[in-house]
C-alpha cells in the first residue's frame, strides 16, 4: 500500500518559489548586462554596431537550438538537475564573456549563454508546477517574471548603483567595460548557488511530502502536422515575430541610440531603457486581468501595436522628449505580451498547445538573431554614431515598418475573431469566481 504523506505547506512552498525565481534573476541580468555597455565596448574595443549586434544575435543562434533538444534533456535529467546543470552554464557564459579579449570569445560567452538560459527558464517553469496548482500557480508565475525582470531594470540602472565598477578611476577617466561583466558572473553565481540550494530543497521534501508532478515541458514535435493551425493562430505567430523583434532588438541598441540621439549621459540612458522592464513588472498583470474582466483580446492587440506605431520615429526626433515615446512603448509592452501568450491557449487544442508554443518561440528567436543583426549593420551601413546621430534613421526606420506590419496582423486576427469562425477572443471572459482571490 502506497504510504500517504502530506503536502508541503504553504510557507515550504514559497520559499520553494523564492528560491527557483532567483536563478532567473540571473540569467536576466547576464542577458541584459551588456546594454550599458554597447557605447564602451565601439569605443574601448572597435566594436562596430553589426558585431554587438551579433551579441545577441549568437545567443538566439544557441536559443534555437536549445528549443529542439532543451525539452527532452529536462525530461531525462528532471527538474533539480537540469536546473543545476543549466545555471551553471549560464554561469560559465558570463565568466567567458568577462574574461573576454576579443570579439570571439564574447560572442562565445553570449552562445553559451543562449544554450543554458532558455533551458534554465523551460526547467524553472516545469519546477513550479510541481509545488502550485490552479490560481496559486498562476500567481507564482507572475512573482517569478517579476523577479527576472527586475534583474533586467538593475542591469540596465547598473552605471548609476554600480557607478564604481563602470569608473574605477572616476568620473573623469575612462569607464570600465570589463568591470561591469565581472559584476554580471558574480550575479550570475546565483544561478549554481539557487540551483544547489532547489536541489537540497526538492530531494528533502521528496522524503517527507507528497508533491505534484513536473509540468509538460513544451517541446517542439517535429512531424507532417506541426504547422496545421488555424489562420488566426498564425497571425498571433506573426505578431509575436513583428513585436518582440521590434522590442528586444532596439533594446540592444537603445542605450547607446539614446546617448547618441538625445545627448544623455549613460545613467539617465539607462534609466530609460529599464523603464520597459519595469512597466512590465506593474502594468502586465493588470492588463490580464483587465483583459480577462472584458474579453476584446484582438482589440487590446490591435490597440497595442496601433500605440507603437510613431514611437520609433518620435523617439528619432531629440526635440521631442523621450518620456512620450517611452510610455508608449512601455503601454504597449506590457499589454500585447499579457494578451496574446494566453489566447494562444482559445485558438489551439490542449494536446497540441506545447508544440505551438514551442514553435512560437522558435520563431521569436529567429525574429531575435536576424534584426539584431540587421540593426547593427544598418547602423554601419549609415554610419550612426555621436557625431552623425541620423545614421540611426534607418533602423529606426525598419522597427516602424515591422510595427506596421505587426499592426496588420492584428487587424487581420481583429477580423477572423470577429468572424464565423472566432475561437472566443473577443467573447470569453473569466468568471468572476476565477478572478476571486
Amino acid at each position: 500500500m502506497e504510504e500517504h504523506r502530506p503536502e508541503p505547506s504553504r510557507a515550504y512552498r514559497w520559499f520553494v518559489l523564492l528560491i527557483v525565481s532567483l536563478p532567473m534573476f540571473g540569467n536576466y541580468y547576464i542577458y541584459d548586462s551588456i546594454n550599458p555597455l554597447t557605447d564602451i565596448f565601439q569605443k574601448q574595443l572597435g566594436y562596430t554596431d553589426s558585431q554587438i549586434g551579433w551579441l545577441n544575435s549568437s545567443y538566439s543562434v544557441a536559443a534555437v537550438i536549445t528549443l529542439l533538444i532543451g525539452g527532452v534533456l529536462i525530461d531525462r535529467l528532471g527538474v533539480k538537475k537540469a536546473m543545476l546543470l543549466f545555471g551553471t552554464i549560464c554561469s560559465i557564459a558570463a565568466l567567458l564573456s568577462a574574461m573576454g579579449d576579443s570579439f570571439v570569445t564574447m560572442v562565445v560567452g553570449r552562445t553559451v549563454l543562449g544554450l543554458g538560459a532558455e533551458s534554465l527558464i523551460v526547467a524553472v517553469t516545469t519546477a513550479l508546477a510541481k509545488w502550485f496548482r490552479g490560481k496559486e500557480l498562476s500567481f507564482a508565475f507572475g512573482v517569478n517574471l517579476t523577479i527576472a525582470r527586475l534583474a533586467s531594470v538593475a542591469a540596465d540602472n547598473s552605471p548609476t548603483w554600480a557607478s564604481a565598477v563602470f569608473y574605477p578611476h572616476g568620473h573623469d577617466a575612462l569607464p570600465s567595460w570589463q568591470g561591469p561583466l565581472w559584476l554580471a558572473f558574480g550575479i550570475g553565481l546565483i544561478c549554481v548557488m539557487a540551483g544547489i540550494m532547489y536541489w537540497w530543497l526538492e530531494t528533502r521534501a521528496q522524503r517527507q511530502y507528497q508533491l505534484g508532478k513536473p509540468g509538460a515541458v513544451d517541446k517542439l514535435e517535429i512531424g507532417r502536422g506541426m504547422f496545421r493551425y488555424s489562420p488566426s493562430y498564425w497571425y498571433i505567430v506573426g505578431l509575436c515575430f513583428t513585436f518582440y523583434s521590434a522590442v528586444f532588438p532596439f533594446r540592444t541598441f537603445a542605450v547607446k541610440f539614446f546617448q547618441h540621439v538625445h545627448g544623455i549621459p549613460l545613467e539617465e540612458a539607462g534609466f530609460f531603457n529599464s523603464l520597459l522592464p519595469l512597466s512590465a513588472m506593474i502594468a502586465t498583470p493588470l492588463f490580464g486581468l483587465l483583459v480577462d474582466s472584458v474579453g476584446k483580446r484582438a482589440l487590446f492587440m490591435l490597440f497595442g501595436t496601433l500605440l507603437l506605431v510613431p514611437v520609433y520615429l518620435m523617439m528619432l526626433n531629440p526635440a521631442v522628449t523621450l518620456w512620450a515615446p517611452t510610455i508608449m512603448l512601455g503601454i504597449a509592452f506590457s499589454l500585447i505580451p499579457a494578451v496574446m501568450w494566453p489566447s494562444v491557449a482559445y485558438i489551439v487544442e490542449e494536446h497540441r498547445l506545447g508544440t505551438a508554443y514551442a514553435l512560437m518561440t522558435l520563431i521569436q528567436q529567429i525574429g531575435f538573431f536576424a534584426l539584431n543583426w540587421l540593426i547593427g549593420a544598418a547602423n554601419d551601413w549609415q554610419h550612426a554614431s555621436e557625431t552623425n546621430p541620423g545614421g540611426y534613421a534607418l533602423g529606426m526606420g525598419i522597427f516602424t515598418g515591422l510595427v506596421f506590419l505587426g499592426f496588420v496582423f492584428s487587424f487581420l486576427l481583429r477580423k477572423a475573431e470577429t468572424g464565423p469562425g472566432a475561437h472566443g477572443l473577443e467573447t470569453i471572459m473569466a468568471r468572476a469566481s476565477d478572478r476571486a482571490t
